[in-house]
């Protein structure tokens, strides 16, 4: 049966903080089912809530994403995000992918994403800002398929594509950093980008929430976007007994496979 499992993206952080890492990715073909073998438990992680909270000039660190897996004969799990670094409280967290560091005090820190092997996710960046030095940026998280951005402002890292669903579509995009007068843009494959408030990672993406801008009106970071598991295996064999928690318009018979989705966790049974 192949695969891909998407772990829950990073929240970002508060005030100039850095954008939140994407949710672990890991797609194969070697997950191996056995008719009548015991039910197989889909996990869907959900996304790190931004960083709230703060008290002014010191803001919230985002939260790490949750796991997303599939256990049956073999296991595959993916780790959450990175949360991103905040105004003042600069050191974001690992995860799949990392978050971003975010600005003050000197240089903020990115989390470091899973290298594997198998690699799940890359790093966050660092942030720009030094000190006490305008622009106070906060950096990129780390994406699927690259590094967050240290630049000002700092962009998501771009996540990865995938034609499983039968769409070549994009997972696990970072989340971009804030920065004063200047916002970045969320990695490819649903990261957040910045505005004065924030942007959510793309729902059932795993891409890392954005960072919100400057000042005490910018609100709180944006949430990281859920995760998504989807399996596939030819259509010569049959379809499963039974399901749970599959998404709606799945399973799907389309090019020569059984396509089954989960945004939510559930399992399934052959």
């Amino acid at each position: 049966v192949e695969y891909l499992v998407v772990a829950g993206g990073g929240g970002g952080g508060q005030w100039n903080g850095g954008g939140g890492g994407a949710g672990g990715f890991l797609t194969n073909t070697g997950f191996t089912v056995n008719a009548g073998s015991p039910t197989i438990t889909v996990t869907v992680g959900g996304g790190g809530p931004g960083g709230t909270g703060g008290t002014n000039p010191s803001g919230a660190t985002g939260s790490q994403g949750t796991t997303s897996s599939i256990i049956g004969l073999s296991t595959v799990s993916t780790i959450g995000g990175g949360g991103g670094g905040a105004y003042s409280a600069a050191i974001a967290t690992s995860g799949g992918s990392g978050g971003g560091g975010g600005a003050l005090p000197g240089t903020g820190t990115g989390g470091l994403g899973t290298a594997g092997p198998p690699r799940q996710g890359y790093d966050g960046g660092t942030s720009s800002a030094a000190g006490n030095t305008p622009p106070y940026a906060g950096a990129g998280g780390g994406g699927a398929g690259g590094v967050g951005q240290s630049a000002n402002p700092g962009n998501g890292g771009v996540g990865l594509s995938s034609s499983i669903s039968g769409t070549s579509t994009y997972y696990a995009g970072g989340g971009a950093g804030g920065g004063n007068n200047s916002f970045g843009t969320g990695g490819l494959g649903g990261g957040g980008g910045t505005n004065t408030a924030n942007q959510n990672g793309t729902l059932n993406t795993g891409g890392g929430g954005g960072s919100s801008g400057v000042g005490t009106g910018a609100g709180p970071g944006g949430n990281g976007g859920s995760g998504i598991v989807i399996i596939r295996y030819a259509d010569t064999y049959p379809a499963a007994t039974s399901t749970t928690g599959v998404a709606a318009g799945f399973p799907v018979v389309s090019g020569g496979y059984r396509i089954y989705k989960w945004i939510t966790s559930g399992s399934i049974t052959f």
